[in-house]
């Protein structure tokens, strides 16, 4: 994440990081400061609770009571932490960067930032949404509709089959607020379905991610010099990868690995977790198809383990499939239907970052994942539900030249993993 401070006045020309006398230093460092208001998630003591202020009250006098009531009506009413303590900082206008573990309530803090700061009564695009992929525009697109409540138009641009259809509307009447994936926002900036010079708020979600494509960052970056002014917009960068959430990894979920050899070994010692653990929901990751493997004709490796769940997992959860290559209306229709109720979701890293599925109970890691950030995101998958005591656990399955690079995680992120033994394992299923 530091690298994305590092490089916000480069991509960004005109970024005006927050003042040091605004920023939140709870663990101080030089490398951060004062680039970043840095928040740290931390249990509240009874108490702290039982004087917490309202969201209403955070908000007082700078978000729109239409929009409050809305998220009053849908129970947003007590602040998160992260709300409590962003909300004064995001709704001054200074440009930040926002800092704080998944599922610790930034989406909503910085949407009511947008709220407060756009003019509903005129008709141009005044706030824009960046986000790395179509699932996290869905969700943030789900929840800014909400709280706007027809008030204002929100639109979302993510790299599905109606990118034409969505130009008429845009030049028709410009939404207010804009979602979009990098891909699709430069689509139809180039096309000039839209300008804009009106932006007033920019927020860049999962920052870390988009500028860890330098594909990404160059047309990102050609985007907003040549088509907006940096001096009349607010900036806001949101991540969740930071060190600071080495306490979510330690208090919330259980970390646990296990040896494998080969590739059919590795989906009968999956299948003996599943059954072992009993999971109330679970997600499944599995590193992308190689070219190499495309090219030789094999079956991509969620395929393989749908078709064996399907045909050999014995318990009550649906088996469903989620990965980069399935079009649009597949991928939503797949988000769609886990929302809400027990599933096994068998993905790519495509829904390690931004997914809200707080029921998710066990994640397992087919494959490693290439780094510790990475790692991160997929845990922070499970161990989301608030007052949950259901038991929440991150499993690996690692070949004997791979545990070295586990090894690496935990000394990067801080945490231990416990072995489990296959011999228990199979002792379990036989």
């Amino acid at each position: 994440m530091a690298v994305a401070v590092a490089m916000a006045a480069a991509v960004f020309p005109g970024y005006a990081p927050p003042l040091p006398t605004t920023t939140f230093n709870i663990t101080p460092t030089t490398h951060l400061a004062p680039f970043t208001l840095r928040l740290r998630v931390r249990p509240r003591r009874a108490a702290a609770a039982a004087a917490a202020t309202t969201l209403r009250e955070v908000c007082a006098g700078r978000v729109p009571d239409h929009v409050l009531q809305r998220a009053e009506e849908v129970g947003y009413v007590m602040p998160t932490e992260v709300q409590e303590q962003s909300l004064p900082l995001l709704l001054s206008g200074q440009d930040c960067v926002l800092h704080a573990q998944t599922g610790s309530g930034k989406t909503l803090a910085y949407l009511l930032s947008v709220f407060s700061t756009i003019d509903f009564n005129r008709s141009s695009v005044q706030a824009l949404v960046v986000v790395p992929t179509r699932e996290l525009g869905i969700q943030v697109t789900k929840v800014a509709r909400l709280l706007a409540a027809k008030a204002c138009t929100v639109m979302a641009l993510l790299d599905g089959g109606m990118l034409k259809r969505q130009k008429s509307w845009v030049k028709a009447e410009p939404p207010a607020v804009i979602v979009a994936t990098v891909p699709s926002l430069c689509q139809m900036v180039e096309r000039r379905a839209f300008t804009l010079q009106s932006i007033r708020v920019l927020v860049i979600d999962e920052v870390d991610f988009i500028f860890g494509s330098s594909k990404q960052v160059s047309s990102l970056r050609k985007i907003l010099t040549s088509y907006s002014a940096a001096a009349s917009r607010q900036t806001i960068f949101a991540s969740a990868s930071i060190p600071q959430h080495n306490r979510f990894l330690h208090d919330c979920i259980q970390h646990k690995w296990t040896k494998i050899c080969t590739k059919k070994e590795r989906l009968h010692v999956l299948l003996s977790l599943l059954e072992r653990d009993a999971p109330k929901s679970a997600i499944i990751f599995v590193a992308e198809q190689s070219e190499r493997s495309k090219k030789a004709g094999n079956p991509p490796s969620t395929s393989v383990i749908v078709e064996l769940l399907r045909n050999s997992y014995k318990g009550s959860l649906d088996v469903l499939l989620l990965e980069e290559d399935m079009n649009f209306n597949a991928r939503a229709a797949s988000f769609s239907e886990v929302k809400g109720r027990g599933f096994m979701l068998v993905s790519t890293d495509i829904a390690s970052r931004g997914f809200d599925l707080p029921q998710t109970s066990h994640i397992y890691n087919f494959d490693l994942p290439k780094t510790a950030t990475d790692y991160l995101h997929r845990a922070g998958r499970t161990g989301r539900e608030p007052f949950s005591r259901l038991e929440c656990s991150v499993t690996t399955l690692i070949t004997e030249d791979e545990h070295f690079v586990l090894q690496r995680f935990q000394n990067e992120l801080k945490f231990h993993c416990e072995e489990l033994h296959l011999e228990s394992m199979f002792t379990l299923t036989s």
